[in-house]
């Protein structure tokens, strides 16, 4: 255990942000799912954008990889131009 109040503080900080990262992580993880289940070409065009926009915000905050954000974009959209 930490004996410094600094530690303890960091210990608190670190946590709240791996919740925090977590939960925008399997939020886009379950869209991207959502979107790959889509069979409608019109409803999947819409969601396309929304999606692209909340991968692109997982990346900014560095959750993920800025190369896997693209390749994940670059995926969708090949899938959503073959409905």
């Amino acid at each position: 255990m930490a004996n410094h109040k600094s530690a303890l503080k960091r210990i608190r900080q670190a946590n709240t942000r791996r919740l925090r990262n977590k939960y925008y992580h399997t939020t886009m993880r379950n869209a991207v799912k959502a979107l790959r289940a889509e069979t409608d070409k019109e409803k999947a065009t819409e969601r396309l954008s929304e999606i692209s926009s909340m991968i692109d915000k997982v990346a900014k905050r560095n959750i993920i990889h800025k190369n896997k954000a693209g390749n994940l974009k670059s995926k969708l959209t090949k899938h959503v131009n073959s409905l």
